[in-house]
């Protein structure tokens, strides 16, 4: 049995307090279908989502099976579903794999038990038939069904619908509704949707009407026309403009114990002429239903975001693009660099015009070559930085809700963290060793190659790291898409390598650009002695030390993953 005992949600509404919730009292037993319905705005999908424990009640408590979810703890994971109004399922997969990666990150079992249990949700849910059918190709009531079998898979004691018949046409409509019905009577399990739609009432064991925070009535179907006094379903609405919220929770309060005996005394009633009995007030102490540990959901989500990449041509078609496209962008360039430095050899011919003339020379190859070897440096540094922002701007805002919705059926936070990082990792070890590679071939790195190769890997972690970071933190992908291009836009002017910022500009902006730390690493401690020299000719920037640019990139890809965890952790429904 669920119930709830004077549920307020207070908000500030600037200089005065707003009740989305106003004392919301009521009882729901075992086995139990409940529609809540009302006008726009009138806080079902708010109460919904209170009883989920995503919005925090400002007062009041719910019950569960005689467990005060205030004192003793939330609902453990295994024993809610709840189903958003936004879908919770990749495109890109088969609904057999939606339901098999939603199972493998909630459930520990064997893989029989894993694949009977996949099979019987599959035949519950009536999606047997098009288990291998891309999520992208399913219709608006398939993938309703779609998820709620991924939210079955955990056999949650309660499951909570929002909207999930919003949009449908009256066939499927009725169609969800009766599978909703059906749900509830298996197990004793108790299913509450928010609707606009007033069709399909009879199949509901009971009606919520709220209105504006305010709990109007909740009893049977039968009994609601007649406590509004109207002739159909469709009148309720009209009726509730009539009266104030607050006078309407007065008279609910005033004649729900009637109404009560008369819902408890059907709801007995229609387990019976099923040739079923009602589920006990409170059933047997569910088993312990452990989450998969966290190298499993780690893997899981890995295999999964593999997946999805190989399936996503436009992203696939971009990153072998970029991977293919910008190492020619700078070998391009390589011949500039190529050139080899002059050395002045003494001479005793005294002929002074020729000396001035071997020294003219010698400063514009010196100058040619320097130039040429610090632009392909930060070319390289610029574009895996560009390949780092591509990789991470979107990677988390993209699918936030999702994570979110994960995240509520017992995802642990550090397993998706971690997953996101591996996954990340490789496309920089794989992005970086490409490009140090192929340039490497037409342009020979003239100094310590392998030095040159860590920092074009620091150069794209560091940026990959921080706008993973971004990613974490940000309401929607085209914000973060857009924060991300900014940080990469102002890489090579604040980096000070094409022109020197002043000092005063260089001490507040240098800490942040991570192409300056990686430029300035690979050219202090990479290049031999002679072309080192040459750079320093004609750069005006200062270097900074080998170690001091290895530490800074560090603390950017730490700073990123910090801001990553902590951006994951912190709930963004809305």
């Amino acid at each position: 049995m669920l119930e709830a005992r004077n549920i307020c949600l207070e908000v500030e509404n600037g200089d005065e307090s707003l009740f989305l919730l106003n004392e919301v009292n009521f009882c729901i037993p075992r086995g139990h279908f409940m529609a809540i319905v009302g006008p726009s705005g009138c806080g079902k999908t708010t109460l919904l989502k209170t009883i989920a424990g995503i919005k925090t009640a400002t007062d009041g408590t719910f019950v569960w099976e005689g467990r005060d979810l205030s004192e003793d703890g939330d609902f453990e994971p295994h024993e809610i579903g709840y189903v958003p109004q936004f879908s919770i399922a990749y495109d890109e997969l088969t609904v057999d794999e939606s339901i098999e990666s939603a199972a493998r990150l909630r459930v520990v079992a064997d893989e029989d038990e894993l694949n009977d249990l996949i099979d019987n949700v599959l035949a519950e849910t009536g999606m047997t038939d098009i288990a291998d059918r891309q999520v992208k190709l399913l219709s608006g009531g398939q993938k309703r069904r779609l998820a709620l079998a991924m939210e079955l898979v955990s056999s949650p004691r309660i499951l909570l619908c929002d909207e999930v018949t919003s949009g449908l046409d009256p066939r499927s409509e009725r169609e969800i509704v009766q599978l909703l019905h059906d749900l509830s009577r298996k197990d004793g399990r108790i299913v509450i949707s928010v609707t606009h739609s007033l069709a399909q009432m009879e199949l509901y064991d009971s009606i919520m009407v709220m209105v504006r925070g305010n709990l109007a009535y909740h009893g049977s179907p039968d009994a609601m026309n007649h406590y509004f006094g109207v002739r159909n379903f469709e009148e309720v609405y009209p009726q509730l403009a009539m009266r104030a919220p607050e006078e309407w929770r007065m008279s609910w309060l005033k004649h729900r114990v009637a109404y009560y005996q008369r819902l408890e005394s059907e709801h007995v009633r229609k387990y019976r002429q099923l040739g079923m009995q009602p589920p006990p007030p409170k059933a047997i102490e569910d088993q312990e239903a452990p989450v998969p540990s966290f190298l499993v959901q780690m893997m899981q989500l890995l295999r999964r975001r593999f997946m999805i990449l190989m399936r996503d041509r436009t992203q696939l078609m971009l990153q072998i693009a970029m991977i293919v496209v910008f190492p020619i962008l700078v070998a391009l360039f390589s011949s500039k660099g190529q050139d080899q430095l002059l050395t002045l050899t003494d001479t005793t011919s005294g002929d002074i015009a020729a000396e001035i003339q071997a020294q003219q020379a010698q400063a514009e190859v010196r100058a040619r070559v320097g130039s040429a070897v610090s632009g392909i440096i930060m070319f390289e540094v610029i574009l895996l930085g560009l390949m780092g922002s591509n990789n991470a701007s979107r990677e988390i805002a993209g699918e936030r809700l999702i994570m979110e919705k994960e995240k509520f059926a017992g995802m642990r936070v550090g397993a998706y963290v971690a997953s996101k990082v591996t996954f990340l990792t490789i496309l920089v070890v794989l992005q970086s060793i490409w490009m140090y590679a192929f340039v490497q071939f037409f342009w020979e790195f003239r100094g310590d190659a392998a030095n040159h190769l860590y920092f074009l890997l620091m150069a794209n972690a560091a940026m990959t790291s921080v706008c993973l970071g971004i990613s974490a933190n940000c309401n929607t992908p085209d914000q973060s898409s857009l924060l991300s291009i900014y940080l990469v836009g102002f890489q090579l002017p604040l980096s000070g390598a094409v022109l020197a910022l002043p000092d005063m500009v260089e001490v507040f902006t240098q800490p942040f650009i991570s192409a300056y730390w990686a430029w300035s690493g690979s050219i202090e401690g990479g290049l031999n002695p002679d072309v080192l020299k040459a750079v320093k000719s004609i750069v005006q920037t200062s270097f900074s030390a080998e170690g001091l640019c290895q530490a800074v990139l560090w603390g950017h890809v730490i700073v990123g993953i910090a801001l990553t965890w902590f951006g994951c952790r912190k709930a963004r429904w809305d």
